[in-house]
Parts: C-alpha cells; structure tokens; sequence
C-alpha cells in the first residue's frame, strides 16, 4: 500500500482516479501515460471500475483483471523511470457481500482502493439496482421507470447506501460521495438548497470523518457544470474537520487528466485562508 496523503501533501503532480480500456475510459492505459508525462505529472494511479454482480457496460469483468494487473506492470517496466505508477479499483459498494471488504478485492495485490457509488436497489425490488450515474436523459427516465418519479426517494437511497459503504470500510478513498446532486438538480431545480437534502450530506460527512476516509475532490464536472464533488459549498467542512483530500480528475479521456485542478486548488485555498 503507497502514502497517499504523503504523495499530496508533497506535489500537486498526481492523478489517483483514472478509467482506461478495462472499463468505460475512452483511452488506452499507456495513452493516459503519454499524456500524464506530457503534462509533468509523477504519479498516477489507474482505477478501473471493479467487477460486479450485476449486467454493466461500465464495469470490468473478472476475467480481465488478470490483464490489467499485467499492463500495470508492463507500463512500469517501459516508464517507470519518468512516472510512478499504481494499480488501483474503483469499488463498488453493492451490499455487504459486495463491496471493497470483500475477501475477493482483499485478495488483489492493488496499490490502494477507492469507493463510490454508483447502483442503488429499486423502490419496487429491492433486489434489483439500477445505475442513477451517468447523462441526466438515462437518469431522468430511470427515476420513472424503477423509481415512481419519486427523486427524493433516490437521493435518500443514494446516501444511504454511501453510509452502510463507509461503515463496512476496505477502501482509502471515498469518492464523488454526493454525485447525486448532480443530475437531481437537473431533476428538481433547487433540490441541494432543501434543508433535508444538506442534512444528509452532513450525515455522510461526519461519518467519513468518524471513520477517517481521504476525500476526493472530483474535477470531472467542472469544465462542463462548474462544480466539483463534493461540491464546492462543502469545502468549509474540509477546514472545519481539517480533513485529507485528494484532487483527481476521474479521467475518462487522456487529455483529460488535469481538467479542474487549478480550480479546486484555488477554491480550496480561499476556503482555508
């Protein structure tokens, strides 16, 4: 396992959230490579999204873990005298049998882990989960479909599968935790201003806190809606918990990899001036 807090706390030249050809990533691993050396960076981790019990374009199947363990290890062999380069998974927290404490993932021999989620069990069957990530038109008609149109019921959902994940653990780094509000904004205008959606954030900020998790500041949405996950009206409670953050990029295109770093950056040091 690396010192990640370690590695942040000495250069801002790293990316730890990453999706290449072993999931839903729009570029090789040794393109992103190219494109972090480019760029000055000296670390980077990859982050596949993990195997899952359920039917995802998104996720990588086991078969293919093997095979991406292996391209790591080539590409540290062919660069690793200019980059510094991790093996990682982004996890997702299913139920208790499935998530980053699983004996499965505790088996891989990964750098460090992170942990999202993505799937939340049905209104009608709550042995059915539904994907309520991904493009606004895909959410919007799955709230209808598999949740009545009740959004709040799916916010709710969300945030309570993020704290029954950060209790069962496994993971260093919790990510995108309140991605939700993203396109339940577009759902209902107004939604993250309601006391009881901001309630719930808090709820699972505390319980990160308790539990002494890295939070990511996801930069992925910035260039196209102008905020970060956590959105950036939360910084305060960075400041107030004093607590380790990671900036990454959650890169899905190669020249991606740096979008919105300066901005978190800046709007982090404002918050903790």
């Amino acid at each position: 396992m690396i010192d990640l807090k370690s590695i942040a706390s000495n250069t801002n030249r790293y990316n730890f959230h990453s999706h290449t050809q072993y999931c839903d990533g729009r570029a090789t691993m040794e393109d992103v490579v190219k494109e972090a050396i480019k760029q000055g960076f000296l670390h980077l981790g990859f982050s596949p999204h993990s195997p899952v019990p359920l039917e995802s374009p998104c996720n990588m199947s086991k078969d293919n873990v093997q095979s991406y363990l292996n391209e790591v290890n080539r590409l540290r062999l062919v660069y690793g005298d200019k980059i510094n380069l991790y093996s990682s998974m982004e996890i997702d927290y299913i139920n208790e049998q499935w998530c980053a404490k699983n004996d499965y993932f505790s088996s891989l021999p990964l750098d460090y882990r992170l942990s999202s989620i993505h799937f939340i069990p049905s209104m009608n069957d709550c042995e059915s989960y539904i994907d309520v990530d991904g493009a606004y038109d895909n959410f919007g008609k799955k709230v209808k479909t598999y949740f009545n149109g009740d959004i709040e019921f799916v916010v709710n959902q969300f945030y309570s599968q993020t704290l029954k994940m950060i209790e069962a653990g496994g993971f260093d780094v919790i990510c995108h935790f309140d991605k939700i509000g993203n396109n339940a904004s577009s759902y209902q205008q107004g939604i993250e201003n309601e006391v009881w959606y901001q309630k719930l954030v808090r709820n699972v900020f505390d319980a990160i806190m308790d539990y002494q998790y890295i939070i990511e500041i996801n930069t992925k949405a910035f260039d196209e809606f102008g905020r970060f996950f956590p959105n950036q009206r939360y910084f305060k409670w960075i400041k107030d918990y004093n607590a380790p953050v990671l900036i990454n990029s959650d890169v899905h295109f190669a020249d991606k990899i740096n979008s919105g770093r300066y901005e978190a950056e800046k709007f982090i040091n404002e918050i903790l001036k």
